[in-house]
């Protein structure tokens, strides 16, 4: 597990996270959980920033909001106000799988049954004053990511301890 204490720690691993994504040309899908507040838009946020972007809305009322450049494409979800998981399909859903692509996705249990399958699932919690992240690979492509991250995961996917800062 990772602790931080101070939300800068929070974005620079969000930046050191997005500089993983951009060493694979599939498409990557990160699911974010935790309850409101436990800081899964701060982590999106330094993750779309690093790559570029200066202004990132939250996309909190439009579900979805895109980020472009000749580098990287990325698609912020929030799917805590879907009311049903299939409105995601009148959004265009599938569309956003596209080799090179990267969706990170916000109340990921609200698009069940519509969404891709994470590669990666990043838990927050907080404890104390601390976010608590626990990174959980679900796939190839996640499990390069933990690698990339010095994160030390055992083969069923729970993760184990933390290596790096």
């Amino acid at each position: 597990m990772l602790r931080f204490d101070q939300e800068q720690q929070t974005q620079d691993f969000a930046r050191r996270l997005a500089q993983c994504c951009l060493s694979t040309s599939s498409a990557v899908v990160i699911y974010l959980e935790g309850d409101l507040g436990a800081g899964k838009t701060t982590l999106a946020r330094g993750f779309i920033q690093s790559l570029g972007f200066d202004r990132v809305k939250s996309p909190t009322y439009s579900i979805v909001e895109s980020y472009q450049n000749a580098q990287v494409h990325i698609h912020h979800f929030d799917c805590y106000r879907l009311c049903d998981p299939e409105e995601l399909e009148y959004i265009g859903i599938r569309e956003y799988l596209q080799p090179g692509n990267i969706q990170l996705i916000e109340w990921p249990q609200m698009g069940q049954g519509m969404l891709a399958p994470a590669d990666l699932v990043i838990k927050i919690d907080i404890e104390q004053q601390d976010r608590v992240l626990q990174l959980i690979a679900h796939s190839t492509i996640g499990e390069q990511l933990l690698v990339c991250l010095d994160y030390e995961a055992d083969l069923s996917g729970e993760s184990t301890s933390a290596g790096g800062s």
